[in-house]
């Protein structure tokens, strides 16, 4: 099938960014927000159960552009593998920090990471001065709370080996409280949560861990499967982190053999990626090489869409050109911009405008500014609309702003 054929079936698969929570998460938000831009947009979109086994998903029947179109929507889970990365005790977190800043700051990652976006920066040092400023809250808190303790203790005629063993006491528990008070607000900070997503691509120097990649692996079998049904159109939709990992699988189907020349249209969509916090590092050669060799395979589409106003993503930065792996022949990815000053309007914008995490989310939710031509980038038609990723968004120019410049400094690619 060629990539402009009209879909009216599509399987897509998403494959989320490092989130612990349960993937009902994402149909409830696909749910919600493709209801919101579909009343906005003029379309239909209906949402029913996904039939038969697999993937957590469901089922989305759609009317777009004078078209009636299915699409099943499976979501790749790997949450269960975060929750385990992230079960540490306050200590161990500390611990993950020092090493973590030792790896990038090592490396030299850090500083030629910075020549990129200051957003995604800032989002990674935020964690960091988080969790000291918290460690200092509490030695703070402990040191007066143990002063007083001693005083008191001393004052009331208590001999002055056992005022100060009250005041070491006391100070220790206030210590301890306050940390374990922050960790248990940390819903409200991310602090941990961030923490806990650095060090996990940082703890093996930007090489996969042998039980993602087991779980990588399933998740290619999962698509292979697909690609050998009747479907119009299988897309890949790889958000955050989710990119690096959709990358890779692809990269790997397609180096096996196992994407067949008379299937589906093969798409991929990559949304709000950081591929630079991982291909920068030193062992990242298998996502190096992934890179390299995806960007220039005629057998897919693939589409990279940030926007600058995602503070925790490397807006408009080309992945594979900055982190200097590009060939002589790179065709991939196209570059685009979700725009959000333009795709927003005023009212929304200023309401999400400093909602970092949120807005993070904001490619997969409805946008009220929409110019509604069938040429904008609108995630409800790229997975429900009756046009393939290629022929959607495949003749766009790519951004103007986009930054091609390699500034990595490992560039081998195993």
């Amino acid at each position: 099938m060629s990539d402009d054929t009209q879909v009216a079936e599509r399987r897509v698969f998403y494959i989320p960014g490092y989130d612990p929570i349960h993937p009902r998460r994402y149909r409830e938000l696909y749910r919600r927000e493709g209801a919101e831009q579909a009343r906005l947009a003029g379309y239909t979109l209906a949402l029913r159960p996904k039939q038969g086994g697999g993937a957590y998903g469901w089922h989305v029947e759609a009317q777009i552009e004078g078209a009636s179109t299915e699409a099943d929507i499976d979501v790749l889970v790997w949450s269960d593998i975060v929750r385990g990365s992230m079960g540490q005790s306050i200590l161990a977190t500390y611990g993950q920090l020092v090493r973590t800043a030792w790896v990038y700051i090592a490396s030299g990652a850090l500083f030629r990471l910075m020549r990129l976006r200051k957003g995604p920066m800032i989002a990674a040092l935020y964690p960091v001065g988080m969790l000291l400023g918290q460690l200092a809250l509490a030695l703070l808190a402990g040191r007066l709370t143990g002063g007083l303790a001693a005083w008191g203790g001393a004052a009331a005629g208590l001999p002055a080996l056992l005022a100060t063993a009250l005041g070491w006491t006391l100070a220790a528990a206030t210590f301890a409280f306050v940390l374990l008070r922050f960790r248990r607000a940390d819903p409200r900070f991310y602090a941990y949560y961030l923490m806990h997503d650095f060090a996990y691509s940082a703890r093996w120097q930007g090489a996969n861990p042998p039980e993602l990649e087991a779980r990588m692996a399933e998740f290619g079998a999962t698509i292979a499967e697909a690609l050998t049904q009747d479907w119009d159109e299988v897309l890949i939709v790889g958000h955050s982190s989710g990119a690096h990992l959709a990358i890779s699988i692809l990269a790997d189907l397609i180096r096996e053999g196992r994407v067949p020349a008379t299937g589906p249209v093969l798409s991929l969509l990559t949304l709000g990626q950081v591929v630079p916090m991982v291909s920068f590092l030193p062992k990242a050669q298998r996502l190096r090489r992934d890179l390299r060799d995806l960007s220039q395979r005629p057998e897919l589409t693939w589409i990279d869409v940030t926007a600058p106003g995602d503070g925790c993503a490397f807006a408009l930065c080309d992945p594979v050109s900055v982190t200097g792996v590009a060939p002589p022949g790179k065709r991939w990815p196209l570059v685009l911009t979700a725009a959000f000053t333009r795709t927003l309007s005023p009212a929304r914008w200023k309401a999400l405008r400093w909602r970092f995490f949120r807005l993070h989310f904001q490619y997969l939710c409805a946008f009220d500014a929409l110019p509604g031509e069938a040429g904008d980038y609108d995630y409800f038609r790229i997975t429900a609309g009756p046009r393939s990723l290629a022929a959607r968004l495949g003749g766009r120019s790519p951004a103007k702003s986009r930054i091609e410049t390699p500034v990595n400094r490992y560039t081998d690619c195993g």
